[in-house]
């Protein structure tokens, strides 16, 4: 039998303030003290879905500083299987538009990071449906609060994955009814996120200069906007080993 919770009052929910807080910890480097961080926004509020996308965040951010693809792989699973779990509850309790709009802005944000998971396992059934659920989510969130950029940089990269997927991924896509990608509209969007976002402006600048970086695949002048893009990060968090070796000569070429 299912429990009906009460709705989100306003101790449960975590603040942008202090989400922020933690994501400058994850892009100064200190990934560690990030993951315990958002570890105990989670015990604090532990009917808000923010916390655990988060923490699973700063294991992924960590994992690509060990260059380790599988880093803490259960763990973030489990991170992202509670977030999304909290998320949408907090999306059926939400009394208005603005609170439905951030519960489903996490849900998204969850569903994205677990997509990305599976994809990097091969995953690319798992992948795909998540990919589905995160562009549902975060078109709904758009609907309810048309002022919500950062709602665009997972609805980006959905777009940019499709224009850009490998032969299979196309495949499943077709047969799972995701529709084709956008290269263009994707990157507008990230370039959107990266000028105007709140809490997704930093991650939104390291997507978009790794997407122009694959695109200088196609036109070799985005190289350098790339590398800009990246060079400003790294002097904003010079710490950060992801940023610095991304510019190292044997990085992005």
């Amino acid at each position: 039998m299912l429990l009906v919770a009460a709705p989100l009052a306003a101790q449960d929910a975590v603040s942008p303030a202090e989400l922020a807080s933690g994501q400058e910890l994850i892009y100064r480097g200190r990934f560690g003290a990030a993951q315990l961080y958002f570890a105990r926004l989670a015990e604090q509020y532990p009917r808000a879905g923010a916390a655990r996308a988060l923490e699973a965040s700063a294991l992924i951010w960590w994992g690509e500083a060990r260059s380790e693809e599988t880093f803490q792989a259960d763990s973030i699973d489990l991170l992202l299987g509670a977030a999304v779990t909290r998320a949408q509850e907090a999306v059926g309790d939400a009394p208005n538009d603005s609170i439905r709009a951030t519960a489903l802005f996490w849900l998204g944000t969850a569903l994205g990071y677990r997509a990305r998971q599976a994809e990097l396992r091969g995953s690319y059934w798992r992948a795909a449906r998540d990919a589905k659920a995160m562009r549902n989510a975060l078109e709904r969130a758009l609907a309810a609060d048309s002022t919500c950029v950062d709602c665009l940089l997972g609805l980006a990269v959905y777009d940019y994955a499709l224009a850009r997927a490998s032969a299979l991924a196309r495949l499943v896509a077709r047969i799972i009814g995701l529709g084709g990608g956008d290269a263009e509209r994707a990157l507008e969007r990230m370039r959107l996120v990266s000028d105007a976002g709140v809490l997704a402006r930093t991650e939104a600048r390291w997507v978009y200069a790794n997407a122009l970086l694959r695109e200088a695949e196609r036109d070799p002048a985005l190289r350098e906007e790339a590398r800009r893009l990246v060079g400003e990060l790294a002097l904003q968090f010079p710490e950060n080993p992801v940023f610095r070796r991304f510019l190292e000569p044997t990085g992005a070429q």
